[in-house]
């Protein structure tokens, strides 16, 4: 159903005001937003000499959607507002997006530019985002039940004032929406110019190491046992996954099939301490932390799902084939090299790139769907990755939300053909994969998107924190191979949850 905007902000210019000096975004954030209750980080990574990082936070004005595809509805509400009573209509969030964002892309004089985020909405959409309400026919069957109190299906945040710092230039700017106000009265971020003079202020005043987290003089530390850590499929179970979908493979049901498991882990975390130490021990280009409210992501993810330029440039990189990272570097080199070699691996791979291609074909402009990378190996702090690029130019008369709903959720996330592999793991995962498997990032108000992967990431809530892993899995597949696999892409999630203090329970 259509969704009439409500948000002031589509159309209107964007204001930079440069910064002084160079500030690490670690410590702006602990700075202006350890204890905000609706806050995003769009991160490039510990150490990054590349990329622009994002910080924001909500304010009195800030406008907040969630989604629930279970209910077909979309809740928008202003959190930070006294008083504000949420309004839950029917819909989905892409029917939202679609009303909010430009119908068409801005255009460029450029089209190679990339001028990156410049405002707007800035979240996920989880793995079941598309899924429709229940009762209507699917192909994929209606998702299984989420857990209660678990993140809802899809979250945005309307961010209409940032601070951007470009880790190449060492630059640091505000941005704004260009309109008068924005928060409520008694509210210090009400006025822009308020906001950008105190915000400067603050930034020019900073540390120049991140501060202690907030929290540690205020809680007392819980220990939190290994023995606390579960797994919705132990190794047994997991082999007779591999081993069904293996079976399904063969009927011809599917070509490849990523099947996926997920580990709880019992108590309540706080997000900043947990995301630094994800972050120090797995720096990414497109890494995340996004808190609303009792929820909050943390991602360290390697994957670019779904990249829309002003121009209409569209860009996905799946990931397929994993090797472990070893510490010895001639034992590393031998590694990357199997992996580039591996005929499962390889095959693996080409068929997500084969999926993605038909996915950006249905929105593309005729003919301009290309591969423009194949069988790349990236290396990441715990493991080696085999990367593909496909690109392709938007077909007129569509936006970025066109081009999302087509190609969500990604191949790599579902296996091959993707209606038939989302259909027979629905039956075998017992469980809802939830936030992770979807995507987070921004979608802009000049059009542009980007979106990343949810993959090595955790989801924290009130019941704990929750953590994706999976492989994809072919006819060639090993078992003790796979489930090794999984282990190797939770370790590093897991370790930063089991060494972050837990709050004691309110």
């Amino acid at each position: 159903m259509p969704f009439p905007p409500r948000s002031p902000t589509q159309g209107l210019p964007v204001r930079s005001l440069p910064v002084p000096g160079w500030i690490e975004p670690a410590v702006a954030f602990d700075l202006l937003y350890a204890t905000a209750g609706y806050a995003v980080w769009l991160d490039a990574g510990e150490g990054a000499t590349t990329g622009v990082s994002y910080l924001a936070a909500a304010h009195s004005g800030s406008e907040f959607v969630s989604a629930s595809a279970r209910t077909g509805t979309v809740t928008r509400s202003r959190p930070l507002a006294d008083g504000d009573v949420p309004v839950t209509t029917p819909g989905t969030v892409f029917d939202l997006l679609r009303a909010e964002l430009p119908e068409t892309p801005a255009g460029s004089i450029d089209p190679d530019s990339d001028a990156g985020f410049r405002l707007g909405w800035v979240g996920w959409l989880g793995y079941n985002a598309a899924t429709p309400a229940t009762g209507e026919p699917t192909a994929t069957g209606a998702a299984p039940d989420a857990a209660p109190g678990a993140a809802p299906d899809a979250a945005f945040l309307l961010v209409d004032r940032a601070i951007a710092f470009d880790h190449a230039a060492r630059t640091v700017t505000l941005l704004m929406v260009d309109a008068p106000g924005g928060g409520l009265p008694g509210d210090p971020d009400a006025d822009l110019d308020t906001w950008a003079l105190r915000t400067s202020r603050l930034l020019a005043a900073a540390p120049l190491a991140p501060v202690a987290p907030t929290s540690a003089a205020t809680h007392s530390a819980a220990t939190v046992s290994p023995s606390a850590v579960h797994w919705r499929h132990d190794t047994d179970g997991y082999a007779r996954l591999i081993a069904a979908c293996q079976e399904r493979i063969a009927a011809g049901d599917a070509y490849q099939l990523c099947l996926t498991n997920e580990v709880t882990i019992a108590g309540r975390f706080l997000p900043t301490e947990v995301y630094r130490r994800l972050r120090a021990g797995s720096p990414s280009h497109h890494g995340g932390l996004l808190r609303f409210g009792e929820h909050a992501l943390l991602s360290a993810s390697p994957e670019e799902f779904l990249s829309v330029s002003t121009a209409g440039r569209l860009r996905t990189r799946p990931i397929k084939g994993t090797r472990p990272r070893s510490t010895d570097p001639a034992g590393d080199r031998m590694l990357s090299a199997e992996l580039l070699a591996s005929d499962k691996e390889r095959a693996e791979n080409l068929m997500i790139v084969d999926l993605m291609r038909n996915d950006l074909g249905r929105v593309a402009a005729l003919g301009s769907v290309a591969v423009t990378a194949l069988l790349q190996v990236e290396s990441y702090p715990h493991v080696h990755q085999l990367v593909s690029t496909v690109e392709a130019d938007l077909a007129p008369g569509l936006g970025a939300v066109d081009a999302i709903e087509a190609c969500f959720p990604a191949g790599s996330m579902t296996g091959a053909p993707k209606v038939s592999a989302m259909t027979i793991l629905r039956t075998l995962e017992a469980g809802n994969r939830g936030v992770y498997a979807g995507a987070f990032g921004y979608l802009g108000l000049d059009g542009a998107v980007d979106l990343a992967m949810v993959i090595r990431s955790i989801v924290l809530g009130p019941n704990g924190a929750s953590i994706g892993t999976g492989g994809g899995i072919t006819a060639l597949s090993v078992a003790a191979e796979e489930i090794e696999e999984t282990r190797i892409k939770a370790r590093a999630l897991i370790d930063a949850v089991l060494a972050s203090s837990a709050v004691p329970a309110r």
